[in-house]
């Protein structure tokens, strides 16, 4: 029996002081997901581990520009961030913060191991200090030009133009970023650690790592070029984990090195919520797991480098395997922004278009070795060229053709032709190249080769020709449709990583038991449909998306460059909600029998007090009187509605709505504030049944 592999996969710690956008998701989260998706896949032990970096400079002056507490700050983001992965269909086992306890303990243990170990040592630097707002001002407190590329804005922990790390004094024309002032130089005193140390440790380490990216490992040899420097791991702050040690008032960790720590303290969160607090050191504690980071580059320094020291020092953790850090992603030709808002953030996008479109573009278009550009039109023709006219092409025209000709089921097929045998082959050997694409983290490989495989699929059904075999040789045509049936089987289970919604979907159509999530790949080339199986209907898979609602998106982005208003006109609007509509996604026959949709006589209505849209309806349900609320007061007069057969969602989780009990919900429909009621056009019982 093959042994598991394993795999302790982590990504990046966003940082809580701002929404996610759609670098963050091909830098370190998308291809995460992927890669973890496949190896559940493979039946390996796989553990997806994040969290929100909540401590640092960016969140305490986020909240000052705010007015609000950096507590409040990290709160809000922790949530947003936790709602769009889920959204997005990013699958962590554990998505933690570093404001929690279990974080700040495990944070300074590390601090105290190193510190008994004679591993850290102590300075007193001269810092930047503000006399008006009367605090030393911590790195990104400060902004000047660049005393190596002259670029104005730099901050004083690093220069975004040309990546140099940087010291606050180093800046020339050193201003504080919250009230302008010239800062003054003062004495302070903090723990570094020496990382000149550990240099040729690591770099030996770094040397046996053959089959890393040349980004990441071309950077690290460029560090030890120049000689690794000393490293201070405290500074003065308010906000963040306390220092350890008596005498250490108004210090706190540096961000930089207690924010990895997260993985490990994530990891014991995990442990302790599935009611195994040790299971945690089974990963990072056992020399045989891989321990897998997923960054961008520009945290290549401190995975690569610092954070392996940290590691060596404190003596007993296993060491990163795998490092597969990405470069930039670009939006139309232009380098993202924050400051400028010129992004695309996760959150709209969801608000307007499916995950999976998105999975699909950012993982074609992946900066694994150069930057990459994201433009709008890319993204269309992607999506309606590749998705839509390939892959959701094939799934769509087996599953109607054999809806309409053998009456849903799967064929009974014949002898295998050499059309046939060909078919075959590439259902055994597609998972396994698009599989080994994944072990070696080459993604836009790896997706390549599944549109492959639909490409495929489509050629053998048009060299087939079923539409004209079902008339000249039936057993011919069944043989073509179970093997294009198989091939729509297999194309769920290894779409499933780059496109987990749109497989679940794909499985349903099949009426397949299981998950698709849970198959197995090395076996999901094999013949497993049982002829005569009932198959669910048909969907569209991936309706195509018109060139007036790209067209929106770009002149947004262009509106946004030139720094105009980016307000949306009524037209817009009204475009997006079309858009909205004609983009959901399906839902399963499962989820819709879920809902208890009953028939109701209405017996009595009257106005909310203190409301001017608020209705209160009593319901006859037949076997029993209900009260709900609805939002229709401007469309309906209280005793119009008596007497009124509609209907009603009668298993919905009550809720008090303006102090008013409401069991259940009514059906209408609504276009610009013009609401009808869902009623019937005959009578029938209350209590009936809606199917």
């Amino acid at each position: 029996m093959k042994r598991k592999r394993r795999i302790l996969v982590t990504s990046a710690l966003p940082y809580a002081n701002g929404p996610i956008h759609l670098g963050h998701l091909a830098g370190a989260y998308l291809p995460a997901d992927i890669y973890v998706r496949y190896q559940r896949l493979k039946g390996n032990d796989v553990l997806f581990i994040c969290g929100t970096d909540e401590h640092g400079v960016p969140i305490t002056i986020t909240a000052e520009k705010k007015g609000v507490s950096p507590q409040e700050v990290v709160d809000y983001y922790h949530q947003n961030h936790k709602e769009v992965f889920q959204r997005f269909g990013i699958s962590f086992d554990n998505f933690s913060r570093t404001s929690l306890r279990i974080h700040h303990r495990t944070a300074q243990e590390f601090f105290l191991r190193l510190y008994r170990k004679n591993l850290l040592v102590t300075k007193t630097e001269q810092q930047f200090y503000c006399e008006k707002c009367k605090r030393f001002l911590a790195d990104r407190y400060v902004e000047g030009t660049c005393p190596y590329c002259h670029r104005e804005g730099a901050r004083g922990d690093q220069c975004e133009a040309c990546g140099k790390w940087l010291e606050p004094r180093l800046l020339v024309e050193p201003k504080c970023v919250i009230c302008g002032n010239t800062p003054v130089i003062r004495d302070t005193t903090h723990w570094y650690l020496p990382l000149g140390r550990f240099q040729e440790q690591i770099k030996k380490w770094i040397d046996t790592k053959t089959h890393w990216r040349d980004n990441v490992k071309n950077f690290c040899y460029g560090w030890f070029k120049e000689g690794l420097e000393d490293r201070a791991v405290t500074r003065d702050l308010d906000w963040g984990i306390p220092v350890p040690l008596k005498g250490s008032e108004g210090k706190v960790l540096y961000v930089w090195f207690e924010a990895p720590i997260g993985y490990i303290s994530s990891t014991k969160e995990w442990a302790k919520r599935i009611g195994q607090p040790d299971r945690w050191k089974d990963y990072w504690l056992n020399p045989e797991t891989q321990l897998v980071h997923f960054i961008g580059k520009d945290n290549i320094v401190f995975h690569a480098i610092v954070w392996p020291a940290v590691l060596m020092g404190r003596g007993d953790y296993v060491l990163p395997s795998d490092i597969p850090a990405n470069e930039f992603l670009n939006i139309e030709g232009r380098k993202i922004s924050t400051s400028r808002n010129y992004a695309i953030w996760l959150e709209d996008y969801l608000n307007k278009f499916p995950p999976d479109p998105l999975r699909y573009v950012l993982t074609s278009i992946a900066p694994e070795t150069k930057d990459a550009d994201f433009s709008w039109r890319d993204f269309q023709a992607r999506y309606n060229f590749e998705l839509a006219d390939i892959l959701g092409n094939f799934v769509h025209r087996t599953l109607t053709f054999v809806e309409k000709y053998f009456s849903g089921r799967v064929p009974v097929p014949g002898e295998w032709d050499e059309l046939d045998r060909e078919a075959l082959q590439a259902l055994q050997t597609f998972p396994q190249r698009i599989g080994d694409y994944l072990d070696r983290f080459e993604f836009r490989q790896a997706v390549r080769a599944m549109m492959d495989l639909a490409r495929f699929a489509n050629k053998y059904f048009n060299d087939q020709e079923p539409w004209a075999t079902r008339k000249t040789d039936p057993v011919r045509c069944a043989t073509t449709l179970y093997l294009c049936l198989e091939l729509t089987r297999t194309l769920a289970v290894v779409m499933s990583p780059f496109l987990p919604f749109s497989a679940r979907r794909v499985w349903q159509m099949l009426n397949l038991d299981g998950d698709v999530e849970k198959q197995e790949w090395d076996r999901c080339g094999e013949l497993q449909l049982r002829p005569g199986h009932v198959l669910g209907r048909a969907q569209i898979l991936f309706p195509k998306i018109p060139d007036e609602v790209i067209q929106r998106e770009i002149d947004l982005l262009n509106r946004i460059a030139e720094g105009a208003d980016t307000g949306e006109t009524d037209e817009q609007k009204k475009l997006l909600e079309k858009t909205k509509e004609r983009l959901m996604e399906y839902v399963s026959f499962d989820d819709f029998q879920k809902l208890d949709l009953r028939v109701a006589k209405i017996l009595e209505a009257e106005r909310v007090p203190g409301t001017d849209r608020l209705l209160r309806i009593q319901i006859d349900l037949g076997t029993e009187k209900r009260q709900i609320v609805a939002g229709i007061a401007k469309a309906y007069r209280p005793e119009e509605l008596v007497g009124k057969s509609i209907v009603v969602v009668a298993n919905l989780e009550p809720a008090v709505i303006r102090g008013v009990e409401s069991n259940g919900m009514l059906l209408a429909a609504s276009v610009n504030e013009r609401i009808s009621l869902l009623t019937l056009d005959r009578e029938i019982e209350p209590g009936a049944k809606v199917k």
